[in-house]
């Protein structure tokens, strides 16, 4: 395979319409990594998703996948590429086995090798013992399962994952992590794109964060908390009027702070010169660093 890059995105534009829902954007993945695109809705995720699928053409910039250039070998980027959907396409008509098999066809698994791709794919989304099910009588969290185990009945070089624990609830989500993970070590290249910062935070190497179809910081997760909000954070619990007094302290004292709901977040203590307030010390986190560059909430 040309290259050492899974991904290459430069200065990628896409608008529909007056919309404009990637804006200039720049996105490395490095072979044999787990990247991960966090923002909120509308942030851009899902356009890139669908951009690097070829499902939708840029209307600027260069776009890479596998070192094939897009749109124009979109089909043999495609063939070595696993996608995980954010909504569920499964055919209900048809057992787990069965929805394996389509796409051992669709991807052209020669015929003496699809029975092992098949129970491969089964064992590593822990359906074996469901195979015969039909697809509407599995739970959402199996459905997810084997959305994934569906990607990878080819054995890709790179899977697609887009939003793939939206929707679940805590426990589910703890189970599609742990397949996640197995694919991680296997060195499979991972592009998974996400708004549970929790998710970012456990299973990518590198996050991306956008907001409004641009990529506002990029890097390691624990780099990311050290240079935008320092080591350690002081909560800070009150009405509305106390904690604007705090956030003007701690804003004249050159802390950056973060509001949510009943409570703010004053950044950076470990360089505070002798800020001090009563509240809660915690060790600054990924959450901090998205709501300080793109100011909105994050799951």
């Amino acid at each position: 395979m040309p290259g050492e890059l899974a991904i290459r995105l430069q200065g990628v534009v896409k608008r529909y319409g007056p919309i404009t829902a990637v804006d200039g954007l720049d996105l490395e993945v490095p072979i044999g990594t787990c990247v991960g695109l966090l923002g909120p809705n509308g942030a851009g995720k899902s356009t890139t998703m669908r951009l690097l699928t070829a499902q939708s053409i840029a209307d600027e910039g260069e776009l890479e996948v596998l070192g094939y250039a897009l749109p124009g070998e979109s089909k043999q980027a495609r063939a070595r590429c696993g996608v995980v959907p954010q909504l569920d396409n499964l055919d209900t008509t048809l057992t787990v086995a069965q929805n394996l098999l389509v796409f051992t066809h669709l991807y052209r698994v020669p015929r003496a090798e699809r029975r092992e791709a098949i129970e491969r794919a089964l064992e590593l989304a822990k359906l074996r013992d469901r195979r015969d099910d039909r697809v509407d009588k599995l739970s959402g969290g199996m459905r997810r399962r084997l959305l994934i185990a569906r990607a990878l009945v080819h054995r890709p070089q790179l899977v697609l994952l887009d939003e793939p624990t939206v929707g679940l609830d805590p426990q589910v989500r703890q189970e599609l992590w742990a397949l996640i993970d197995a694919l991680r070590s296997e060195g499979t290249t991972l592009l998974m794109s996400t708004h549970y910062i929790e998710e970012a935070q456990r299973l990518a190497d590198t996050v991306l964060i956008m907001s409004h179809g641009t990529a506002v910081a990029a890097g390691r997760p624990s780099e990311l908390v050290l240079e935008h909000a320092g080591r350690e954070a002081l909560e800070v619990y009150g009405p509305p009027a106390r904690l604007a007094e705090v956030e003007a302290e701690a804003v004249s004292a050159g802390l950056r702070t973060r509001r949510t709901g009943t409570s703010v977040a004053v950044l950076g203590l470990d360089g505070a010169n002798g800020f001090l307030h009563e509240g809660e010390r915690r060790p600054a986190n990924l959450e901090d660093v998205f709501v300080l560059l793109t100011g909105e909430e994050i799951s």
